[in-house]
């Protein structure tokens, strides 16, 4: 999330205000000096001044609501909770000094999707999630419950409102406790055995003979908030090979940054520079071509095949998602994040 689309200054007109709600979507926006929140101001608040006034060039500072609710991101609270109590859907997150660091917004009713894709579902669960040990001595990341459900369930249900009914698992690590809780909860998943590891590319030659589709391609703890179907949309209108589902990272630095020429000397300094980087999720849409070009029983990357493909001078594209869009659970710290965004 970008907090610069969130926040105005005082001496902002209406006007423009209103534009920025308008682009961002989420009906509210609050004012700061610099980062310091100050107040709140939602689109009906705009309307209602309107009506009355009928002058959009006034400054937003008349109707900002100087009572804003928030929390210190040192809180331990339930943001979900709490905006219910209070009832509001959106909450800045403050530090000591009463910046803002982020905003949490509280997640709509689903809506209902329209757009139909029906595509086969490949879900890469062979590793060892060796970065969520200890948890995975004991239960296979697949496995990892996320409130009441494990992650690949919450995964197969984000294709399935889209429907998508054919899913294919490559297992390996732990494979017959995932088949065993998988056939219990009766989930009609098609297991693959991986009997070496493959990494996240090898694996997929062991579906060449299954699947001659497009298909998505997901790693077994990630999740995207988007329409598969507007992603498909454009991987086949671009006649690419593989579509790699990206994410646009940006990321603040606290400290000022020197340029300097070979003898030291600065020639710039940047205060707190922003960065922005194109991440990859670990989801892809893979045409057959791409899976028949997989060697047999071969330890490989799936971005090491990407890269072959390129070098071939072959189209591989992207499909860049907002940051806000992406939900990672392959860290600790990730674990919470998720519980949170998928409000359970």
């Amino acid at each position: 999330m970008n907090l610069s689309d969130y926040i105005v200054a005082e001496n902002e007109t209406i006007l423009n205000v209103l534009k920025k709600i308008d682009k961002s979507g989420k009906g509210i926006v609050f004012i700061c000096d610099n980062n310091k929140l100050l107040a709140s101001v939602t689109d009906g608040d705009i309307r209602r001044y309107i009506i009355k006034n009928a002058n959009i060039d006034d400054t937003i500072k008349k109707i900002g609501n100087y009572n804003p609710h928030y929390v210190f991101e040192k809180d331990n609270i339930n943001y979900k909770k709490y905006m219910e109590e209070k009832g509001v859907t959106s909450l800045p997150i403050l530090d000591e000094n009463k910046n803002i660091v982020d905003i949490k917004f509280l997640k709509k009713d689903i809506k209902k999707v329209d757009s139909k894709i029906n595509v086969p579902v490949v879900i890469m669960a062979g590793g060892k999630g060796t970065r969520l040990k200890p948890y995975t001595n004991i239960l296979p990341k697949p496995l990892i419950p996320i409130g009441e459900k494990t992650i690949t369930e919450h995964i197969i249900d984000s294709f399935e409102k889209y429907g998508c009914t054919n899913f294919y698992m490559i297992v390996n690590y732990k494979k017959n406790f995932i088949k065993t809780y998988f056939n219990e909860i009766n989930k009609k998943i098609d297991f693959i055995d991986e009997d070496t590891f493959l990494g996240t590319g090898g694996g997929l030659y062991l579906i060449k003979d299954k699947i001659k589709d497009t298909i998505f391609l997901t790693n077994c703890d990630v999740l995207i908030d988007y329409d598969y179907s507007e992603i498909l949309k454009q991987h086949k209108k671009t006649g690419n090979i593989a579509t790699v589902i990206c994410i646009e990272k940006n990321q603040n630095l606290s400290y000022g940054v020197m340029e300097t020429d070979d003898e030291g000397n600065i020639l710039e300094i940047k205060e707190k520079p922003k960065f922005s980087f194109i991440i990859n999720t670990g989801i892809y849409i893979l045409e057959p071509e791409f899976i028949q070009a997989i060697p047999e029983n071969t330890f490989i990357h799936i971005t090491d095949v990407i890269k072959n493909f390129i070098n071939q001078g072959k189209k591989i594209g992207t499909y860049v998602l907002n940051e806000d869009n992406w939900l990672d659970m392959g860290q600790f710290d990730e674990l919470e994040k998720m519980k949170e965004r998928l409000e359970i």
